[in-house]
């Protein structure tokens, strides 16, 4: 029989001491807290950057392939890849699509109103999934009619001019000569990211052609979609050594490195909590201990006189806090997993789309994260209650039951 073990069951499932019950409840409560919080912040830390990332991905591609040259312009100089080239890179195995596309600035024309905008020219072999995940009225382009009047407007863009599905209106662009175009208002989206909003239109890559003069393979730059963001890297640099000298490959880290350096400082977050919450956590454990071990002290002199050596005294209470343990991880898991799906299946929790680019609290864990962060507060916590346990060995059984 274990008798530690027994004896712990004994203490901890049916002590009948008052103090004792109340210093247990506020260790699980503390430790259910602890786990909770930092499972939540790490869902909620990679949901948030999953979302940006993904609408990055989804607007600008992973890679861009453009003239190497100081161009600062938001026209792109005219590039050719060759069908050699293509076959290259499309032979890469995390290369999912290379698509064309071409820029141009121009200025929306609504009954005497003017905007500035960015028109992003694209084809019909680019994959409009992201614009159909973001439209809120209409539908996306369609290139086999009329595909070169049609144009995607953000919903600020048509709060701001007060344009609707179908409404027509004026573009010009700026060049010599000035030209303008008429547009019919195909569909309206939105990103939830203000930069974003305020300055692109979606319309067609073969109006961009005319207007720019290109020939017939010319376009503004590629457009290249690779299969997970941790390869981005890697197939950056492979991209690079097939494309010609005179044209580069550079992704969207390198792009917009303000918004990923942003993400990664946010990793901090995660690692104070973390830390805030494990303290949190070991305090209560250790102080919770601490009583248990001053309030047996009696028990402790007794079993010291009877012969038990302090190595299984201290398996007593490290089993008790074993049990502790697991409660509190229990209880904090349970909270920690149901708010999760709450918030993942009714989106019940919102923000402002236009200071946190969502208009809802992501979250999102891997399983190995969630077991990870358990293994780690039980492991934390077991090592720092060896600390107070030792306090056994220098308990005087003749003092403590004089005492008694």
């Amino acid at each position: 029989m274990n008798f530690p073990y027994f004896l712990a069951k004994r203490i901890t499932f049916m002590g009948h001491r008052t103090f004792s019950k109340l210093i247990v409840r506020v260790t699980i409560g503390a430790l259910a807290l602890a786990i909770s919080a930092i499972i939540l912040s790490v869902a909620i830390l990679n949901g948030f950057k999953r979302e940006i990332i993904d609408k990055q991905r989804g607007f600008f591609g992973d890679i861009v392939v453009t003239k190497n040259d100081l161009n600062a312009s938001y026209e792109n100089t005219p590039i050719q890849l060759s069908s050699q080239n293509l076959k290259q890179l499309a032979a890469l195995p995390q290369v999912v699509d290379i698509t064309p596309f071409a820029t141009k600035a121009g200025i929306m024309n609504v009954d005497g109103q003017v905007e500035g905008v960015l028109l992003k020219g694209i084809d019909k072999s680019y994959n409009q999934e992201y614009l159909q995940k973001n439209i809120v009225k209409g539908d996306t382009l369609e290139f086999s009619s009329g595909g070169n009047t049609q144009l995607l407007i953000s919903e600020y863009l048509a709060n701001r001019l007060h344009l609707d599905v179908g409404d027509k209106f004026i573009m010009y662009f700026i060049q010599d000569p000035i030209r303008r175009r008429p547009f019919t208002v195909k569909g309206i989206y939105t990103t939830h990211s203000e930069e974003l909003d305020k300055t692109y239109v979606i319309g067609s890559l073969d109006l961009i052609k005319r207007l720019n003069d290109l020939q017939e393979n010319q376009v503004g730059a590629y457009q290249i979609r690779i299969t997970s963001f941790d390869l981005l890297e890697n197939t950056t640099q492979e991209i690079d050594k097939i494309l010609p000298i005179e044209l580069e490959a550079t992704n969207i880290v390198q792009q917009m490195p303000d918004i990923f350096n942003w993400l990664n400082m946010l990793d901090m977050n995660d690692n104070i909590i973390f830390v805030l919450m494990v303290v949190v956590a070991v305090i209560n454990m250790v102080s919770s201990l601490l009583i248990s071990i001053l309030e047996r002290a009696s028990m402790i002199g007794v079993l010291k006189a009877l012969g038990c050596p302090n190595g299984r005294i201290r398996q007593v209470f490290l089993y008790g806090s074993i049990y502790l343990i697991g409660v509190g991880l229990f209880i904090g898991n349970l909270i920690a997993i149901s708010l999760y799906f709450f918030q993942t299946y009714t989106h019940f929790f919102k923000l402002d789309p236009y200071t946190y680019y969502v208009h809802y609290v992501p979250m999102d864990i891997a399983w190995y994260e969630f077991v990870g962060l358990n293994v780690a507060i039980a492991i934390i916590g077991l090592l720092a209650l060896f600390i107070p346990a030792m306090l056994i060995s220098r308990i005087s059984p003749i003092k403590v039951i004089q005492f008694k």
